[in-house]
């Protein structure tokens, strides 16, 4: 049994570890820290989950906790990774992996020499749809890919306390949604980007509140566009074109809300979408993220998020902030 440990009472964690590890029976969540313990207890009932903390430290030294899932704003992912890491625990840590290309890399120093294992939270790189999609990509279908294009924009209220307009902590729409196309521009491409142009559009708190960016992955154009204004409208698509046709990825970040992958050919248009496999392709992300992590603990797969391919996103996100002229976080 894998027990699990959760730094904050975050909104996120419910849909991303609480409901995935209570449908298994090889995993459990026995443990929440928040820095109130009113707020962890009220949380813990809530979730059903056994143990109330006021300590991240606690909960990280905590002898029964197998696996730390890091829920924290970016600024604590660094610090509390690391501890987590040297007390032994493998850690979940969400994206965005950390403040910047430094973090990061000292975050994976510290996974080489600890027992524990370190994967980063991009849910969305499990899920069959996705893999799919690279597949065909990979396998040639659409021939040579010359450009990417990839949109996550998506409206954030900028209200009080809301962490993604608050530059300290981590906030602006690159580090929380631009991310996303980033790592997928990758993993398409199987190259890394050089930065060739970015503009942001600022909030009144100074983050980004949407970002465009350009990049050259060795002779592959690729664009990235995030934008999380109150006027946004939701948009969360990523497309491939090559040199014999077009793949067209709608809703890769949440596949299994109804997504739809188009490829267009000479051969004409073929479409995929939840309905030609509904048990497979509307479970969840998250579902999907778990299985990986379990696998990767009991020694049966490697991570495929985390390590180099943390750093080399976190290295870009530095890139891109350079090219906006704001600077890394």
């Amino acid at each position: 049994m894998i027990n699990i440990g959760i730094l904050g009472a975050a909104n996120i964690a419910p849909k991303a570890i609480i409901h995935p590890a209570q449908d298994r029976d090889d995993c459990q969540v026995l443990a929440v820290a928040s820095r109130d313990l009113e707020k962890s207890e009220a949380y813990a009932k809530e979730h059903s989950i056994s143990e109330a903390l006021d300590d991240y430290d606690a909960l990280i030294s905590h002898p029964k906790i197998d696996m730390i899932y890091n829920a924290l704003p970016p600024n604590r992912h660094a610090d509390l990774t690391i501890a987590a890491l040297e007390a032994g625990k493998s850690v979940l840590c969400e994206k965005p992996f950390a403040m910047n290309l430094t973090e990061a890399k000292a975050m994976v120093a510290a996974a080489e020499t600890s027992d524990g294992h370190l994967i980063e939270a991009f849910h969305y790189r499990f899920h069959p749809a996705v893999t799919e999609f690279l597949t065909l990509i990979h396998h040639g279908e659409i021939g040579d890919v010359r450009s990417m294009n990839g949109r996550f924009n998506v409206t954030i209220a900028d209200k009080s306390g809301e962490l993604r307009y608050i530059k300290e902590l981590g906030g602006g729409a690159l580090m929380d949604l631009g991310c996303y196309t980033l790592h997928l521009s990758r993993l398409v491409s199987m190259k890394e980007p050089e930065v060739t142009s970015a503009t942001a559009i600022l909030s009144e708190s100074g983050v980004d509140a949407a970002m465009k960016a350009e990049m050259n992955f060795d002779g592959i154009k690729g664009t990235l566009a995030c934008d999380m204004r109150g006027e946004t409208d939701r948009e969360i698509v990523f497309t491939v074109t090559g040199d014999k046709g077009t793949a067209t990825l709608d809703q890769y970040v949440h596949p299994y809300r109804q997504f739809t992958l188009t490829v267009e050919t000479e051969s004409g248009v073929r479409t995929f979408t939840e309905k030609d496999d509904e048990k497979r392709y509307t479970r969840s992300t998250y579902a999907y993220q778990l299985d990986h992590v379990v696998k990767v603990m009991s020694g049966k797969a490697s991570a495929l998020t985390g390590g180099a391919d943390a750093i080399q996103t976190m290295r870009t996100i530095d890139a891109i902030y350079d090219a906006a002229g704001m600077g890394p976080r």
